[in-house]
């Protein structure tokens, strides 16, 4: 899992039919400490209700498509929590 910031979402109105409903989000990679940007973003399906600036939990590769939501759909990165908090030894490092 890789934790991420939402920084926009993609419309599109032509898809996959087993795409369709489905809100795309851009995901941008974080370091864990000072959440600052770490690597490209990329694309996800969101299975949580995440909006933009919110951390997030994403899965990458043949696990994006373990949820319930996106069993057997043509999908590379699934946003699968929102955070809340985090704590790195014993210290809280982001609160929502």
């Amino acid at each position: 899992m890789k934790i991420c910031k939402v920084i926009g979402n993609v419309v599109s109105t032509e898809k996959d039919e087993s795409l369709k409903g489905f809100k795309l989000l851009i995901v941008q990679p974080v370091d864990m400490v000072e959440f600052k940007p770490e690597s490209s973003p990329f694309v996800a399906i969101d299975a949580v209700g995440a909006g933009v600036d919110e951390l997030v939990l994403v899965v990458t590769g043949s696990s994006s498509r373990l949820t319930t939501m996106t069993k057997d759909r043509p999908t590379d990165a699934t946003i699968q929590a929102i955070i809340d908090f985090v704590f790195i030894n014993g210290k809280q490092t982001y609160k929502k």
